[in-house]
């Protein structure tokens, strides 16, 4: 998935799986700590995760599609949390020159137990007044300890895709253009874009089905520039991207969109068929792109952007992203966790 290019601030700092496990024994001083699941407004999935870090509080958000980003400032002030994001506004002055204006947006948040209650202040950017929403959230279940997967037994396969028709299968958004059919076996998303046209936002494809704990393997062939992705329970993206020879970034083939950026480049060329094997348990995912481990065993600190919700603990379907270009699977086999 495509979007802006601001880096998780968990990234850059410690992952904040060591203080999900924390927040039991510091959430009397602040129970703001921890990972927070939102809805935010318009019912779209969100992501908020605080943590005590140099003295003070720091976070990061999810909202909607898109990367996980740093707050720009985080405080508990009279009981409440408050956070500050900036965005930047662009018009034009009255010469036509495009002028850039920073906006903050105030974010209050109050808990109540394990429900969050969020109220978003957001300044006009060309007109008087501001902008109101009010949001929820629910705090996230704790990780669990990352499981031994020698332990972990499957059961029979599923295949996913028939090779024949869309059995199985069903569009998300049911008012935008279809990119996908079967042709000559393989499960295909044709995203064509006229030239001189506005773009077209093609559907994203999700199975009838919905899924627990699993192992998905399959096989994805990415044009040049090529964008996709794999959504395990329909909130977790694994990056299916055109991204050869490019430096190790959460973004790349194989990461897990925008959270766990791969231990080594795996990828192979544009147009090239490659190889996922993919394992879902308790939280925590294992991918082998191409035979070679690139994410071993990582906790999922929460959904990423375009997840069907937030919830973590829900079953969910498997779902492909068809909305950036075009491009083909084949050979999608699943076994549940038995």
């Amino acid at each position: 998935m495509k979007c802006n290019k601001l880096t998780s601030l968990f990234h850059i700092i410690p992952p904040l799986v060591p203080v999900i496990f924390a927040v039991a024994a510091s959430a009397a001083a602040n129970p703001y700590l921890g990972a927070w699941a939102l809805t935010i407004p318009g019912g779209g999935a969100g992501w908020l995760g605080v943590e005590e870090r140099n003295g003070g509080l720091q976070a990061s958000m999810l909202w909607g599609g898109g990367s996980v980003f740093p707050l720009e400032s985080a405080h508990v002030e009279d009981g409440k949390l408050v956070v500050t994001r900036i965005h930047t506004a662009q018009s034009k002055d009255a010469a036509g020159k495009t002028v850039k204006t920073r906006i903050t947006e105030t974010i209050t948040a109050i808990a109540n137990g394990d429900d969050l209650k969020l109220t978003s202040v957001k300044p006009r950017a060309n007109s008087p007044g501001e902008d109101k929403a009010e949001f929820t959230g629910k705090r996230q279940p704790p990780l669990p300890p990352a499981p031994d997967l020698a332990t972990i037994k499957f059961g029979e396969p599923i295949s996913l895709f028939n090779g024949k028709d869309l059995t199985g299968w069903r569009l998300l958004e049911t008012r935008a253009p279809n990119g996908w059919r079967a042709k000559d076996g393989l499960l295909v998303n044709e995203a064509i874009q006229e030239e001189g046209k506005p773009r077209k936002n093609y559907g994203n494809l999700r199975t009838e089905r919905e899924f627990e704990d699993f192992n998905l393997k399959l096989e994805v062939r990415v044009p040049k520039n090529g964008n996709s992705g794999i959504y395990l329970r329909g909130i977790y993206e694994v990056q299916v991207s055109d991204t050869y020879g490019k430096p190790l970034d959460a973004h790349n083939m194989g990461g897990i969109y925008s959270r766990i950026k791969p231990t080594v480049a795996a990828e192979k060329h544009a147009g090239e068929w490659q190889t996922y094997d993919i394992t879902l348990v308790d939280r925590h995912v294992t991918v082998i792109l191409n035979g070679t481990k690139i994410v071993d065993n990582q906790p999922l600190a929460g959904c990423t952007g375009g997840a069907l919700w937030s919830d973590v603990t829900r079953p969910g379907p498997i779902y492909l992203q068809g909305d950036h270009t075009s491009v083909e699977y084949r050979n999608l086999t699943l076994r549940p966790r038995q």
